[in-house]
């Protein structure tokens, strides 16, 4: 089990949580997955190692920018 934590700006509310959830979601391997639009923290945790370009890319896709903490 590997956890990923990453900041995300630009998420101001629920439906920002939702989005980024979904992107993130269709990575393959991950199992969880915690964001917060009231921190800005994401929380990707998956069965082996997390790429972080793939997460990166998902939250871009999203409409909003990360980085890893």
């Amino acid at each position: 089990m590997a956890t990923n934590e990453y900041q995300v700006t630009g998420m101001t509310c629920e439906h920002c949580e939702r989005s980024i959830r979904e992107e993130v979601g269709e990575i393959q391997g991950v199992e969880g997955i915690q964001v917060s639009a009231q921190t800005g923290k994401l929380v990707v945790t998956a069965s082996g190692d997390i790429d972080d370009a793939k997460v990166l890319g998902a939250v871009e896709e999203a409409g909003y920018s990360a980085v890893r903490v």
